[in-house]
């Protein structure tokens, strides 16, 4: 996403020919966007997308868990009482 963000802010910049990105290369100014796809193809084929959807999966359910223990008045997951 960074580097989206960054290409986003690059063509703006060359666009308006603001500062010293007015006299870069187009070639410059569009890595950023090469980058990013590069990530994505990456973060893909190696499982490093899916393995973090199933963290954020797991803690939301683990606090779900947690939560309905509290309001059962039972300790949560880490053996803490609730506090009253």
């Amino acid at each position: 996403m960074l580097f989206l963000l960054l290409g986003l802010l690059g063509v703006g910049l060359k666009y308006f020919e603001v500062g010293m990105v007015a006299g870069w290369s187009w070639w410059i100014v569009l890595s950023p966007f090469a980058m990013a796809v590069a990530w994505w193809a990456w973060a893909d084929s190696s499982g490093y997308t899916k393995r973090k959807v199933v963290e954020r999966e797991e803690a939301r359910k683990q606090a779900r868990i947690d939560r309905q223990r509290s309001n059962m008045g039972l300790p949560g997951s880490k053996g803490q009482r609730p506090k009253r």
